[in-house]
């Protein structure tokens, strides 16, 4: 069974909506972050201060490979997991489903969580839109689907994501 990746920019709902599916599906749910704290022994935000962002996407393809080491499982990616060449090699095991939403959803997601750095010199909104225009193109490579979750619920998500993977393991 292989296993489904979740992607998207961090804050599109990723993590909550992976929970459910795996629930929903009786599977284990895997957040690549959650494995690269686990790794490298220290906070995200501690591998992007002291370390720097080249040394954290090293760490996010060594967590997407062990998360990748066991079948049929739901997968959280971060939201550069795109921007690393080596990484579609490794999504294109499973069948991937790209999570999208508005940029200011996003803002008002990622904005109170502490533990998102800034990955540009741009303000807030500035980097959100910024990035979403340079990722776009390696997102549409990567995915095999895609859920439009703006004005849906988690439970709405989850649902049309499971519709469409079981259309692609049948």
């Amino acid at each position: 069974m292989s296993n489904l990746f979740l992607i998207g920019y961090r804050g599109t709902g990723k993590t909550i909506t992976g929970k459910r599916v795996a629930k929903i599906l009786g599977k284990e749910f895997v957040d690549t972050d959650n494995l690269i704290v686990e790794l490298a022994n220290k906070s995200i935000p501690q591998i992007f201060e002291e370390d720097g962002e080249v040394a954290f996407r090293e760490w996010e393809t060594k967590a997407l490979v062990r998360a990748n080491e066991c079948e049929n499982q739901i997968i959280s990616c971060g939201g550069g997991i795109i921007t690393e060449e080596r990484n579609f090699e490794i999504l294109a095991k499973g069948i991937v489903c790209l999570l999208t939403t508005t940029p200011d959803l996003i803002y008002t997601r990622i904005y109170k969580d502490g533990n998102r750095p800034a990955l540009t010199d741009k303000g807030p909104m500035d980097e959100i839109k910024h990035l979403l225009e340079v990722r776009g193109p390696m997102y549409q490579r990567a995915k095999d689907f895609e859920v439009k979750c703006a004005s849906k619920s988690v439970s709405e998500c989850a649902d049309e994501i499971i519709e469409k993977f079981n259309s692609f393991s049948n």
